[in-house]
């Protein structure tokens, strides 16, 4: 049976995960948006290079990644010493830190699916939309993200499920202070550390159901993913 003060922490550390998960899929959203396009679009020289550095954390250890994050957010880092200037403080440690690495963390799984819709989409449908006289940004929002619909439900879900199942990034960046960066994969890092498998069943239990549902949104809800 769970504790009262187990059940406590355990259900401060999912709606914490929540949270953090639900910013970081918004500002990716906001953020990936532009580079995707970019990328889907651009024939420059650079387009190799940004987007090897967008998918870079998909073959990076987490820990490095973190720690990385962890020297640019300090005292003598440039996001640190920005962060200073503008009296925000420091991040490490911080639910704004784990903010911030999540996004750089999780920024190919939004990117990439946005991209990959957007260059799908061909170069027709904005060709039409020049040809009555729409806007650059008038066609972007009419017609390209329309069409990209597809893209952005599978970015958002994978950008959300992605932070949720975060470990290395944020134990780098966050430590473990409960109720302020002590999310869902932390807290159950600790019950098993503590040899309370209980506990620990509850939580790794629910991260399966979750896990299971995400992949069963992504195979139902993306028209994409239905069989003609």
């Amino acid at each position: 049976m769970l504790s009262s003060v187990n059940l406590a922490s355990d259900l401060g550390a999912v709606w914490l995960t929540f949270k953090l998960a639900t910013v970081v899929t918004l500002l990716l959203l906001l953020i990936g948006t532009p580079i995707a396009w970019w990328l889907a679009r651009t024939r420059s020289w650079w387009k190799g290079p940004v987007g090897a550095v967008v998918a870079l954390p998909i073959v990076l250890p987490p820990t490095v990644l973190g720690f990385y994050l962890l020297l640019l957010m300090g005292p003598n880092g440039v996001i640190g010493q920005f962060t200073l200037w503008a009296g925000i403080g420091l991040l490490p440690f911080t639910f704004g830190g784990l903010v911030v690495a999540s996004v750089f963390y999780s920024m190919p799984f939004v990117v990439q699916p946005i991209q990959n819709a957007f260059e799908a989409m061909g170069d027709k449908p904005m060709e039409a939309a020049a040809t009555l006289r729409a806007s650059p940004l008038d066609a972007f929002f009419t017609v390209a993200v329309p069409l990209a619909k597809p893209g952005f439900l599978t970015a958002a879900i994978l950008g959300f499920a992605h932070t949720v199942g975060e470990f290395g990034v944020v134990l780098m960046i966050g430590g473990n202070i409960p109720d302020k960066t002590r999310v869902v994969s932390v807290q159950i890092y600790d019950h098993v550390e503590a040899l309370e498998y209980g506990q620990a069943h509850w939580l790794a239990g629910g991260m399966v159901v979750f896990s299971f549902l995400v992949l069963l949104a992504l195979y139902t809800l993306n028209p994409t993913g239905r069989r003609k």
